[in-house]
Order: C-alpha cells, then sequence, then structure tokens
C-alpha cells in the first residue's frame, strides 16, 4: 500500500483516494480529518501533483503548524517545494501583499489589531461607551464577513441603532482607506474583491493553487466560502473537510448552512462520512 494510504480504514481511504471532482468529507471528533487531509496530500503528490501547487487552509495558526508538522512527517521536501500549509487569514495576506495594488492599496499596508480598530470606532461614535463601542465593532465584521459594503448596510439598517452602525462603519472605512490599513476582516473580504474585479487575477491564483484542502469548513462563514469558491473556479479540485455537528465561530458568522451551500454550489460534489 502507498504510504500515503498506511493506517487508515476504508472510509478515510475513499476520501484520500478520491480525486476526480469537488469532495466534502464529514467527519466527527476522533475520526482522523487531520490524517485524511494530510494523506491526501500525500496522495495528490503521488498522483503527480505539484506539492507547491496544493494549499491546505485552516483556521488557527496552532492547527496550520500541527498539520505542517503531521504532513512533514509523511512526505520529505524541500523548502521550496512545500504545499501552503495556512490559516485563510495568512493566505489573504499573502494575496494582498502580491495584488493589494489593484484595490489601490499600498504593499505595504498595515494591519490593525483589534484595538487599534475599536480607536477608529471611538472615535466615529465619539463615546467611551465600551458596550456601544464593542457592539458597532461586532456588527461591522458581521457585515463584512458578509461581504456587506457600509452603504449596503445603511440601505438594509432596520432600526436607529443599525443606522448609526452603517455611519460608522462608513466612516471607519473611509479612514482605514486614507491611512492604507486593513483589519483582520479585510484579509480576507479584500481578496474576495481581488478576484471578482479582475479576472487575470483570479486566474493566476487558480494556476498556483490547484488543489484545496479546506479543514474544519462547517466554521467558515460567508466570505471565506466566496474565496474558496473564487479560488476553486469551474475546475472545482478541493476537499472540504467539516463536522456537521459543530461550529464554534458562530460569533464570527459561520454558518453550517455552508456545508448544504456545497451541494448546491457543485452538483458533483462527492460527500463521504467518517464514522468510526
Amino acid at each position: 500500500m502507498p504510504q500515503s494510504q498506511s493506517g487508515v480504514n476504508p472510509a478515510q481511504r475513499e476520501a484520500i483516494r478520491y480525486l476526480d471532482g469537488p469532495c466534502l468529507v464529514i467527519a466527527g471528533a476522533g475520526s482522523g480529518k487531520t490524517r485524511v487531509i494530510t494523506h491526501k496530500i500525500a496522495r495528490l503528490i503521488e498522483a503527480g501533483f505539484s506539492p507547491s501547487a496544493i494549499a491546505a487552509i485552516t483556521f488557527t495558526n496552532k492547527a496550520a503548524r500541527e498539520m505542517a508538522e503531521r504532513l512533514g512527517r509523511l512526505v520529505r521536501l524541500a523548502d521550496g517545494e512545500k504545499p501552503l500549509v495556512s490559516t485563510f487569514h495568512s493566505l489573504g495576506v499573502q494575496m494582498l501583499r502580491r495584488d493589494s495594488s489593484r484595490l489601490g492599496l499600498k504593499t505595504r499596508f498595515s494591519i490593525l489589531d483589534s484595538d487599534d480598530a475599536l480607536a477608529i470606532i471611538r472615535q466615529a461614535l465619539a463615546t467611551t461607551d465600551s458596550k456601544l463601542l464593542r457592539a458597532a465593532q461586532t456588527q461591522i465584521s458581521l457585515w463584512k464577513n458578509a461581504l456587506i459594503d457600509p452603504d449596503g448596510a445603511l440601505a438594509g439598517a432596520t432600526d436607529e441603532g443599525q443606522k448609526q452602525a452603517a455611519l460608522v462603519y462608513r466612516e471607519y472605512s473611509a479612514t482605514l482607506a486614507a491611512y492604507q490599513a486593513v483589519d483582520f476582516d479585510d484579509l480576507i473580504r479584500l481578496p474576495v474583491q481581488l478576484l471578482r474585479e479582475h479576472q487575470d487575477l483570479a486566474q493566476a491564483w487558480r494556476e498556483k493553487l490547484r488543489y484545496l484542502l479546506v479543514d474544519e469548513y462547517q466554521d467558515t462563514n460567508a466570505c471565506q466560502y466566496e474565496l474558496l469558491k473564487l479560488l476553486c473556479g469551474p475546475r472545482a479540485a478541493f476537499t472540504a473537510v467539516g463536522d456537521d455537528d459543530q461550529s464554534i465561530y458562530g460569533w464570527r458568522g459561520a454558518t453550517l448552512e455552508n456545508l448544504g451551500r456545497l451541494a448546491q454550489d457543485f452538483p458533483a460534489l462527492k460527500v463521504i462520512k467518517l464514522e468510526q
């Protein structure tokens, strides 16, 4: 048996071997999700994929580090030839550092942390009420993660509080642009904008990353899902691994509906359940 399939059960082996189209692996805790991803990367390399054209995307730096370590034990590769193992946000930073000039943003843009962002919102709201400030910051984050711009937020405001938040969002966005700065949510929202508005960049990134594997797929929000779709393009060469029983990032706009949307957006989707 090839090294990419040693020590795996039949369902895991099916998920690892399936390379013919989009694939969703439904996997509960302890069912070997990370093993499937790392062994599938080894399988892709065996099948002739260039290692550097494979990307494994997860949510935390810790998860990315652990995955890279496990992959390193499975496949020995030189540094310049290794697959990209990164968080969504790290991938977004790479994309923006390379192509942000298309959005009128310098490649040396600043990335604001939560406290810096809050200071701008405090100025726009003209209040020191921490509860109000946090509520506005959360609302702006949810709008960004749902790909709603300030004008859309204002048009959709249903009460005075939302209207005020939308006006703050508009001022906040203008300030970020003036500072040549982005916040954490922009690291995914702006790459989506890049790929939507510039077909040549979308094609270039699809050629660069020819196979995508996404861990903890149930934790994706609308923005992350759109980035995945745009990066895959018509080829739809990806494997998403998710647990339909849990989503820990609901507060950040994650939605289990994304599990259902995959089947609608990719009719050829192969669904494999790891139940062992």
